[in-house]
Order: structure tokens, then sequence, then C-alpha cells
């Protein structure tokens, strides 16, 4: 899997397929999906466009995209994984995850795709609705997609130390992936590490920091990490901008990244981070801005948008 990936949460429906191609003319060839971004029809148009027009084949693409919580049951997975491919216009996903340990009651396609967080929002006052599926039924239908061939790799987003524990524990395939927020000011270095101790690849979404989470009220412009001080210091040392700063200490502490942009400039200015490397000092200045701040959080949003406490983090 390529280490620089494009994500493509909060793509409006509108620009999708041209900022894919785009992305694959910049020189993208990992990208992250899913369900619940509801553009996954739109991301299908610019990788067949991409395609047909000779800019790559599939088999030099990665494609993850992830099983939505209200399809956890095991008679739900595989059509999920489906609806997914279909929308995509593909035969097979690199990577398919569960996109959050937090199992909702099911919503049938034919009556709300995506079905979201809410139950039943054309209620007044509704919230989540919890299913009792507990997450060994979830990863058991998962391990039959790749099976069928649908897929040719599973793992998880969202998971803590604990949950990673016990999926080892009845894991018939292991997962390929663990996809969590990670930042200078969210390294999660242990459970970065303990993942690395059991061979599972590690993704870091949001690998900027706030910046994805301007628009949503989930951060503010000083919650930004471009301004920081070992960031600029090391940006003016290499002669980077301190966003290829953040996105080059995330690849030197191995793991994978997924930032988005739908600027063509930005997207090659995301990529040319190969010509140079930290120093030590420098990775561990920045690494000192730890926080333990996390922005994308089901504690606060859950509450404040769905109207269900529901943390997953301690």
């Amino acid at each position: 899997m390529p280490r620089s990936g494009f994500g493509l949460w909060k793509i409006p429906q509108d620009k999708t397929a041209d900022t894919v191609v785009e992305a694959v003319r910049a020189g993208y060839r990992h990208f992250d999906s899913a369900a619940d971004y509801g553009n996954e029809v739109q991301t299908g148009d610019g990788i067949a466009r991409a395609v047909s027009e000779g800019l790559v084949s599939r088999e030099e693409l990665w494609i993850t995209s992830k099983l939505w919580n209200t399809f956890h049951a095991p008679e739900h997975v595989e059509e999920a994984c489906r609806k997914s491919l279909g929308d995509l216009g593909l035969d097979f996903l690199d990577l398919y995850l569960i996109h959050f340990p937090i199992a909702l009651e099911y919503v049938p396609i034919s009556t709300r795709y995506p079905p979201e967080w809410v139950h039943e929002p054309e209620t007044d006052g509704a919230g989540m609705k919890l299913a009792k599926v507990p997450l060994h039924q979830t990863w058991a239908a998962m391990e039959t997609l790749v099976d069928k061939g649908l897929v040719k790799n599973i793992g998880v987003c969202n998971y803590n130390s604990g949950l990673l524990h016990d999926l080892m524990t009845y894991s018939r395939i292991r997962p390929a992936m663990l996809q969590i927020e990670s930042h200078p000011y969210l390294t999660q270095e242990r459970l970065i590490r303990l993942a690395g101790d059991y061979g599972v690849d590690v993704t870091a979404f949001s690998p900027l920091g706030a910046q994805s989470y301007f628009e949503l009220n989930m951060a503010a412009e000083g919650d930004s990490l471009l301004g920081a001080a070992p960031v600029m210091v090391a940006a003016s040392a290499h002669c980077k901008t301190p966003a290829q700063v953040l996105l080059r200490w995330g690849i030197q502490r191995g793991t994978a990244i997924i930032p988005k942009t739908t600027k063509p400039e930005r997207m090659r200015e995301n990529l040319d981070i190969d010509d140079f490397e930290l120093s030590r000092v420098e990775m561990a200045a920045i690494s000192s801005l730890n926080q333990d701040r996390r922005f994308n959080d089901p504690g606060a949003f859950t509450e404040a948008a769905f109207n269900t406490f529901h943390p997953i983090y301690d």
C-alpha cells in the first residue's frame, strides 16, 4: 500500500470525480473511501475516468473502503461490501475496514443510504439506536469477504489497545491495518507500538491535525499545528511548508497518511515529501507537542450532534 494516500472524507459529490482524476494525475495511487462519506459513486466515476484515459490501471491502485456501523450484523456485512463495490465500480477492494467499533441498528439500503448515525432522523429528538452485535461476529463476517475474494485485506478503524488485544484472540485472519487519528497533538505512541508488535500496519487519518475540523466546528483556528514552533523551525530548515513537515513526520514514524484536499497544487505539495528527512531532534521536538488532543471523538460529537452519549475512548 502506498504510504501517502488520498482521503475522500468531506469532498462534495459534485467535486469528487474531478478530484480523484486530478489526484491520480498528481501521482496518488492510494485512495481512502467509506460508505459514510456519501461519495463512493462519484469516486467510482473518477476511478473509471482515470483508467479509461490511460492515467492508471486498476492494478496500480489501492482502494480502501469501510463497513458502516449499521451493517455490523453478520448477515449485512457482505451486503454493505457489495454496495460499496457497486458504487465504486470495482470487482474487489484492496482493504476493507470496520469504520467504528460501534454497532447500530440496521437500516436497509433502500430506506436510506448512507444510513449515517441517527436511526430515525425525521423524528424530533431522534438519536442513535445501538444494536447488540459483538465485534467478534462482525469480524468473522469480514473474514468471509476475504474468503470470497471480495476484498484482499481487512482491518479496523478507531480501535483502542483493549479492542486490538481482544481482536487478536479471536481473529482467524489477522487485521492488516489499524486506522486511527494521529498527528503531533495526538501521537498515540503506545497504540502504534502495540499494533507494530502484532504486525498490524497503521494509517493515520487527519495527519495535519485540526485542519479537517474547522468547518465542522470541532476545532478552532488556535488548534492548528501549522504555526507550532517546532513545525515552523523544521519547515524553514528544509525549505518546506509546515504541512509537508507534518506529513513527513507521519511517514517517518512509520504510519501511512491520508491527507485530503481538492486543490491540485496542494495535492502535489502533499506528495512532495520524499526528498528530505527530519532529524532525530526535529522528530522529537514535533512529537513533544502531544496533548492527547483528539478532534474526532465520538464521546464528544455523538452527544452534541446525535443526542446520544457514546464514548469509545477513556
